[in-house]
């Protein structure tokens, strides 16, 4: 007998025997992590909807003057909060919070119909989506094909792209990363009996963002401005990170998860391998914290002291657990052990608040826009809904698997 066979195998069960430990490890830590944030989440979330207004929907938390900032209905967030609400009620079955979740729908149901930016998909899709999946009501449905309906007269044949803000003193027709985030609505709707059309404009969208919005590092910038008659790129910006040339930490985000979910839709493997190529660019950048919750800008000053993006995080975590579905042996391990560390670091005492404390949100120390000194080291509704996101989508894909 050759002696190396037993000695081969007995290595493999040992390594088998390893690897099943620490997931294991992983899912008790989880488990835990899952109950006890979605039961913090509710308490959280029944403190902080008895101060929304009727006409308006929670945004953020200043707390130097300990009041909720709420935003009118066309803000570009507006859909996160009746979408966190929705994760809430499946998880924990609160009829109260239920309750809250269809008022909010309602109050921003005519959004359906809103044509002035791009962010129909977050404004819409988290929010309806999530309602038409639990209760499958045909009304609900309706309201997401108008929204991608409203979304599409953003698109431009000429510049192959959705364009995402209005022309204004910074740019003449700006496309952001963000906007694919967005796209994942035109797909749905295409793959559920509407025009076939939406689908196609969102891959054309995409395959003009891997030409012109990434660099050969895999890290985005944040705006391409275009001429929208020549379809010509007229300038390349990162306007809400540290400079142009920099890798704003959630635009890395955006674009990662937006890529994650074009491969999902399409099967396009370039998608898949474009969405790796970011997660690395991510996860081995040298400026990533070990806590995994990245600086506001990967490139930003002043590290170690400046502000974390605890949104990016999020965001990251979730895109994560659904890349880890797509991938095998050492990446899969890579990003989901990577988003589960993120999931851990924004449960500490670090980030996560306490009952009653940081206006009914749960996490702190996000940064929507330092360069413009807007919302800096302050909770923000869109952190909330990709880490409830996050959590279930280990519950749902990894746990006890």
């Amino acid at each position: 007998m050759n002696l190396k066979q037993p000695l081969l195998l007995l290595l493999l069960i040992l390594l088998s025997t390893l690897g099943f430990t620490q997931t294991s490890k992983r899912d008790q830590v989880m488990s835990k992590l899952i109950i006890d944030n979605y039961t913090l989440a509710k308490n959280q979330y029944l403190y902080m909807m008895k101060q929304v207004p009727k006409d308006s929907l929670p945004q953020s938390y200043d707390k130097t003057t300990n009041k909720l900032i709420s935003k009118d209905i066309t803000w570009w967030c507006t859909g996160f909060y009746p979408g966190s609400l929705l994760y809430i009620f499946e998880q924990t079955h609160d009829e109260t919070i239920k309750a809250e979740a269809l008022r909010a729908l309602k109050v921003i149901e005519s959004n359906q119909t809103f044509t002035e930016n791009h962010d129909l998909g977050f404004m819409m899709y988290c929010s309806y989506g999530n309602a038409y999946r639990l209760f499958k009501d045909e009304k609900y449905k309706q309201i997401i094909f108008r929204s991608a309906e409203s979304l599409a007269t953003r698109y431009r044949p000429k510049m192959k792209s959705i364009q995402s803000w209005n022309k204004n003193q910074y740019f003449n027709c700006p496309v952001i990363v963000d906007n694919m985030m967005n796209l994942e609505m035109l797909n749905w709707v295409s793959q559920h009996g509407g025009d076939p059309k939406y689908q196609a404009i969102a891959e054309t969208h995409t395959n003009t963002t891997i030409q012109n919005h990434y660099r050969s590092d895999f890290s985005s910038f944040h705006v391409v401005d275009y001429d929208q008659e020549t379809g010509k790129v007229l300038k390349k910006a990162t306007h809400q990170g540290a400079a142009n040339t920099s890798a704003w930490s959630r635009g890395q985000a955006w674009g990662l998860y937006g890529f994650i979910v074009m491969y999902r839709d399409t099967k396009n493997i370039k998608y898949l391998n474009f969405a790796k190529n970011i997660a690395k660019f991510i996860l081995h950048h040298p400026n990533m914290p070990e806590d995994k919750v990245p600086y506001w800008d990967f490139d930003a000053g002043l590290q170690p002291l400046a502000k974390r993006d605890a949104s990016a995080a999020a965001i990251t975590a979730s895109a994560l657990m659904e890349l880890g579905q797509f991938t095998t042996g050492k990446e899969k391990n890579e990003f989901i052990n990577s988003g589960v560390k993120m999931m851990e670091s924004l449960s500490s005492d670090a980030y996560l608040a306490k009952v009653g404390e940081n206006g009914g949100f749960l996490i702190k120390h996000c940064v929507g826009a330092l360069p413009l000194n807007s919302e800096i080291d302050v909770p923000l509704v869109y952190a909330d809904y990709y880490l409830l996101e996050a959590l279930k989508r280990y519950k749902d894909w990894y746990l006890n698997k």
